[in-house]
């Protein structure tokens, strides 16, 4: 049942449109408080932009005197130099040497969009240092996460000399020490973090490793490839390496794989990372790359691409060789030059995706039920944990995603395995770190292997320690949810009315993009507008359309929303007047243009004998 939502007078902070509770029991606030208003108007003033861009930057930190550098994001200016990494000199002087020499170099990436685009982006540089490359992506059932030993003794059979894992390699002690016995140099190329010991490697570039002081433990491994070519190009510049019939590669010609990884591994979009995207989106947007191309298109991409398509319409397929197909197919349709060959890996991984939907959602429907019985009726507990025999392993990850989402916890679905082995990912709330939790219950002995960073991590245990490991995390994480989850707040950027929503105001808040972790959609609100239209859509969406006082009106979609709080809301209250919340986004359909809004909560907008329930 909806709980009960209406606006009542705020006793301190005063509620945005005096919203304290909504239908999904947030109070809203405006984003900015009285420091950034005042810099807001400071900013309409110099650089005479639009008062709600400026609110939107301000209310990102944005400082006055960063207003133009924001708006215009440049890799040359956010670069720092690569050698600001722990090991990066050693790790650039050994992969210089193996072009230098010829040598047969192993790429052992992850199976996840941030290793398909790292293990796509250093096999592109290596072939035009003129190698061929090996590439091994794990099976993710078979092998699991990170180098195995097994594979590290076929690469070597293969006569690989150096072995450079991307995305993956941290805390893979053993395997890598078998490398090293094998006589192959060794180099790490990962951000997750670390155990209490480093492999022994000829170099670990990892910018979260304790001995790191470059500040760059936000970037995706993709980002750190990247860093690292940069580091490899000069170094071969120095050797003489470059000539006219072997010319240098220029970087800034993938950045297509370095945005989709970065954006696919909700990596925050703040800084470099920023830069990465948006260059890469533009880079996207030429349509000269082959992989990329078949990907958008078989996607069903209409316009241009936007850090969001990249997060839920194209990574989820490269995603989709690794959970349920060929782990290796998103590698594949990356390398790709041809352009029939590249169209047939797209529609396969299309395929394979519509196909992990359907295991997806049965397994999603049994954790939810599970969870909501664990829960109770008092909505009680710090974590939820699920598990079932008979889950696809390589769902796991966001079945827990979507538990998070809809119960507002750190998640766990685990997959358990005939023989009483389970295989789980987990996903966390902002303040609840997850990896940390999950390297502790190793070291304690709840769980055979697990790691992972703050918002999701990877377990691996016996069936019969599971409801130990669900105490042990109500116990250890109950301090730090509950603090999370007391601050349910939505923060406004600004208000508009349904004339003022235009195809004009979204490239103008889009100018603040790209947008996603770290730098958040702006979301503005439509205040006392009539709900004239809602009906379901597609895949359990609402679609809406609201009119304001003067008779204007604005098209919306709730995504997902059938059967939750947000859709029990508007559903029951077609013909209300209701605050709306939500982001703008442009909707094309054959030629034309049209902006929406993605509604994401509504209120009442008085208080008195009116409620949702």
């Amino acid at each position: 049942m909806t709980p009960p939502i209406s606006v009542l007078p705020a006793e301190t902070v005063p509620a945005f449109l005096g919203v304290t509770r909504s239908a999904t029991g947030k109070a809203w606030r405006d984003r900015l408080d009285a420091r950034a208003t005042a810099k807001a108007q400071a900013m309409v003033q110099r650089y005479q932009l639009p008062e709600m861009l400026a609110r939107v930057l301000a209310g990102r930190g944005v400082e006055i005197d960063q207003v133009e550098d924001f708006l215009e994001p440049t890799i040359r200016k956010l670069m720092p130099d690569p050698a600001s990494l722990t090991q990066m000199e050693a790790g650039a002087k050994r992969i210089a040497d193996a072009a230098s020499r010829g040598e047969k170099v192993a790429i052992f990436g992850d199976y996840d969009v941030d290793g398909a685009t790292s293990s796509a982006l250093l096999a592109w540089h290596l072939r035009h240092c003129g190698l061929d490359p090996l590439i091994h992506i794990p099976d993710r059932i078979f092998e699991g996460y990170g180098p195995n030993i097994d594979a590290i003794r076929m690469l070597a059979g293969k006569g690989a000399t150096l072995l450079i894992t991307v995305d993956c390699g941290t805390t893979s002690l053993e395997p890598l020490a078998e490398a090293r016995r094998l006589g192959m140099s060794v180099v790490v190329i990962d951000h997750h973090q670390c155990g209490d010991e480093l492999p022994d490697v000829d170099a670990l570039i990892n910018p979260n490793r304790p001995d790191d002081l470059s500040g760059l433990g936000h970037l995706a491994a993709v980002g750190l490839v990247l860093m690292t070519l940069v580091a490899v190009n000069r170094e071969l510049r120095h050797r003489g390496f470059w000539t006219t019939e072997r010319p240098e590669p220029n970087l800034l010609d993938m950045l297509h794989h370095v945005a989709l990884g970065t954006v696919a591994d909700v990596a925050p979009l703040v800084g470099l990372n920023r830069a990465f995207v948006a260059k890469g989106l533009i880079a996207m947007r030429r349509r000269d790359h082959v992989g990329h191309t078949a990907l958008m298109d078989v996607s069903r991409l209409n316009g241009p691409p936007e850090a969001w398509h990249l997060g839920f319409m194209l990574g989820p397929r490269i995603n989709a060789g690794g959970r349920i197909g060929r782990a290796d197919l998103g590698v594949r349709l990356l390398l790709e030059s041809d352009v029939s060959e590249a169209a047939r890996i797209a529609a396969e991984l299309d395929r394979l995706n519509s196909e992990r939907r359907e295991i997806e959602q049965k397994a999603e429907a049994q954790a939810e039920a599970e969870a909501m019985a664990s829960l109770g009726l008092e909505d009680k507990g710090a974590v939820i944990v699920t598990a079932s025999e008979g889950w696809h392993p390589g769902v796991v990850g966001l079945v827990a995603s979507r538990l998070k989402e809809k119960f507002g916890r750190p998640s766990f679905a685990i997959a358990l395995e005939p023989g009483g082995i389970g295989t789980g990912s987990g996903r966390s709330i902002s303040g609840v770190d997850l990896g940390k939790a999950v390297r502790q219950a190793v070291h304690d002995g709840l769980l055979l292997k697990g790691g992972g960073h703050a918002m999701a991590a990877g377990v691996t245990l016996r069936k019969e320690r599971l409801a130990e490991f669900r105490a042990w995390l109500e116990t250890t994480l109950a301090g730090d949810v509950a603090k999370s989850r007391h601050v349910n707040e939505l923060y406004i950027d600004g208000a508009v009315s349904a004339r003022g929503v235009t195809t004009d105001l979204a490239a103008t808040l889009n100018r603040a993009g790209p947008f996603g972790a770290g730098n958040p959609e702006p979301i503005v609100a439509l205040p006392a507008h009539q709900l004239i239209y809602a009906d379901e859509v597609g895949q359990a969406h609402l679609r809406l359309r609201f009119k304001a006082g003067d008779g204007a009106i604005v098209n919306g979609i709730a995504f997902r929303s059938v059967g939750q709080k947000l859709g029990n809301a508007l559903t029951e209250n077609r013909g209300q007047t209701l605050h709306v919340a939500g982001s703008l986004s442009v909707d094309r359909w054959q030629g034309a243009e049209r902006v929406q809004l993605r509604v994401i909560d509504v209120a009442v907008p008085d208080a008195g004998p009116t409620m949702i329930r």
